[in-house]
């Protein structure tokens, strides 16, 4: 892998770009606690990759990436500040960009700093709402405090008896890879992010994609709300998944995806 650096504080940001040099450059960014493994593994690389020049970013925290324990270094204007690090590093001017929950987060916010920067914007299951309480919803109450105190085995046993089904093996490998104090830095500061306002969502004029799993229930409202604020952009509601199912469920992301981007600007 790659690495880019952050030049506002030094993080180091791993990445892989995979797929035709000459391709339209797509960056994928992952959710909470997983890495860019994801893209790999459910399946989206081997899809996309023939078309498009994939940039696969571990945010800062996740993966092979640096894991800072403070939790001012995961002020959401860093993490812009990493995937701009990432397409300069790489030579890309401007990006498609595809999130899925904090990696939704990120590009909407990659988006409205830099617009300049995003060929079109794809937000899957995510929110331009403030964050306070958005893990415990998300999880389960108290979870942050369970992960710092306990550790991730207790995290993931507490968040499977929370659901409606078991979390599966592949998403608890993937949590278990975590540093349990870096996610919690995270999760610290992620609940005090304050969103982004409505007029800067009502300002973009990039081409924007909003889908998320109808059975997930916090995330539903907010992607609703995203696709009426933002001009022009297109809602898909997949039916059958919750938040942590959806985007396993590539067949169906892709399945609305693929068609978006196809219709994007290329240049």
């Amino acid at each position: 892998m790659s690495r880019a650096i952050n030049p506002v504080d030094g993080t180091a940001v791993a990445y892989a770009a995979v797929g035709p040099a000459d391709a339209p450059a797509l960056l994928l960014a992952h959710g909470s606690a997983l890495s860019s493994a994801i893209w790999r593994g459910f399946g989206y690389m081997a899809a996309l990759r023939p078309r498009y020049r994939l940039l696969l970013p571990d945010l800062r925290g996740h993966g092979r990436s640096d894991k800072p324990t403070d939790s001012d270094c995961y002020a959401m204007d860093l993490v812009v500040g990493d995937l701009l690090a990432v397409l300069d590093d790489a030579g890309v001017e401007r990006a498609h960009v595809m999130g899925y929950s904090f990696g939704a987060r990120s590009v909407l916010s990659l988006a409205v700093a830099a617009e300049d920067r995003v060929r079109s914007l794809i937000v899957g299951g995510g929110s331009a709402r403030p964050q306070a309480g958005a893990f415990d919803r998300l999880f389960f109450p108290g979870c942050v405090d369970v992960l710092e105190r306990d550790g991730m085995e207790a995290f993931l046993d507490a968040w499977s008896a929370h659901r409606q089904w078991p979390v599966d093996a592949a998403t608890r490998a993937a949590f278990r890879a975590n540093d349990d104090r870096a996610l919690a830095a995270y999760f610290r500061r992620s609940e005090q992010e304050p969103g982004i306002a409505d007029e800067a969502l009502a300002a973009l004029r990039v081409p924007t994609l909003a889908f998320v799993g109808s059975e997930d229930l916090l995330r539903v409202p907010d992607t609703r709300a995203l696709a009426r604020t933002i001009p022009g952009a297109r809602l898909a509601v997949l039916r059958g998944f919750d938040h942590a199912t959806t985007i396993a469920a590539s067949r169906e992301v892709l399945s609305v995806v693929e068609p978006f981007l196809a219709a994007a600007p290329r240049a």
